[in-house]
């Protein structure tokens, strides 16, 4: 029989940043940084492949991704999410939001988002909050690998060398953190 441990192990929390105005992602990621910490890493702002955001968002639509370097415990992702959503809507204009937070953490063994949509491959957490495996790690492979309903910006490789990075800052930093609970006080 398995025994649950008492706590997972650390993540790393990222944020998916949709966004037309320069200056409303900046506002949005001073939100970030204030209620999450310092940056490790952020993403070149990009065009969004898709339209589906412009009426809300205005066009172009731009994605970028904000890595933070201070770990989680995987089960805060819910609340991370209801906290992501309230920004949002502070920084909403005229009842649309100016940006799309998508917060998310980095497992050694998947990257997981959090989201308020149900879909069969999505597991419930709490208040309306859901989280889907997005992308496993294959060790063999030294990647990540996408599965049937893997957003296209996390599969087509775009991004996979911000994501890949991520992951060896967390393992780098896990194992430190491992090495100071061993050694003596």
């Amino acid at each position: 029989m398995g025994r649950p441990r008492q706590s997972p192990d650390p993540a790393l929390l990222f944020c998916g940043a949709l966004f037309s105005d320069p200056g409303a992602y900046l506002k949005a990621r001073g939100g970030l940084v204030k209620n999450f910490g310092p940056v490790f890493m952020e993403t070149e702002s990009y065009k969004w492949h898709s339209s589906y955001y412009e009426e809300e968002l205005g066009s172009p639509v731009l994605r970028s991704f904000i890595f933070f370097e201070d770990l989680i415990s995987p089960e805060d992702i819910a609340d991370i999410k209801l906290l992501t959503n309230g920004m949002e809507e502070e920084l909403a204009e005229n009842g649309r939001r100016t940006v799309n937070l998508d917060p998310g953490y980095i497992a050694l063994s998947k990257i997981v988002l959090a989201s308020t949509k149900e879909y069969g491959h999505r597991i419930y957490l709490k208040k309306g909050v859901y989280a889907e495996v997005t992308m496993l790690y294959s060790r063999s492979a030294n990647d990540f690998r996408p599965h049937e309903y893997t957003y296209r910006d996390f599969s087509d490789g775009k991004n996979r060398e911000a994501f890949l990075a991520a992951r060896d800052f967390l393992k780098t930093k896990t194992l430190s953190l491992k090495d100071f609970e061993k050694s003596p006080e």
